[in-house]
């Protein structure tokens, strides 16, 4: 009798101990994910600042970059964020599915850790 009371005891502390590691892992993802909204949201707020010609493509790379380096949540939201951008601005902008293109290349490598200053237009302020 004793020996069923204390596994069940035993399971009860392993299935609890698992379901808060889901918990914190949880939160963890959720926090990723707000950290990467604002740092797409930083991205986007220097980009329409520079107002920089050719510079959109590092700007898109720059923000999924920040966003990813935060963990699984940021990669997701900045995933999220690009193509949701991307799905109404190919609707709205008339560039075109060429631009759109180049846009998520750019989106992607970033999220894939590659360098921003890929996109880097020559003459762009250091401040970005």
């Amino acid at each position: 009798m004793r020996l069923c009371v204390c596994l069940l005891l035993l399971s009860a502390v392993c299935v609890s101990a698992d379901f808060l590691g889901g918990v914190r892992r949880a939160g963890e993802f959720a926090r990723d994910a707000v950290g990467g909204s604002w740092d797409m949201f930083k991205a986007y707020r220097d980009m329409r600042e520079a107002n920089y010609k050719g510079a959109d493509k590092y700007f898109h790379a720059r923000g999924n970059y920040d966003a990813a380096r935060r963990g699984p949540g940021g990669a997701w939201a900045a995933r999220v964020i690009s193509d949701a951008r991307e799905g109404w601005q190919s609707g709205v902008s008339g560039r075109g599915a060429e631009d759109t293109r180049a846009d998520q290349e750019a989106n992607e490598w970033g999220r894939r850790g590659g360098d921003p200053n890929r996109y880097r237009p020559k003459g762009l302020p250091s401040k970005y």
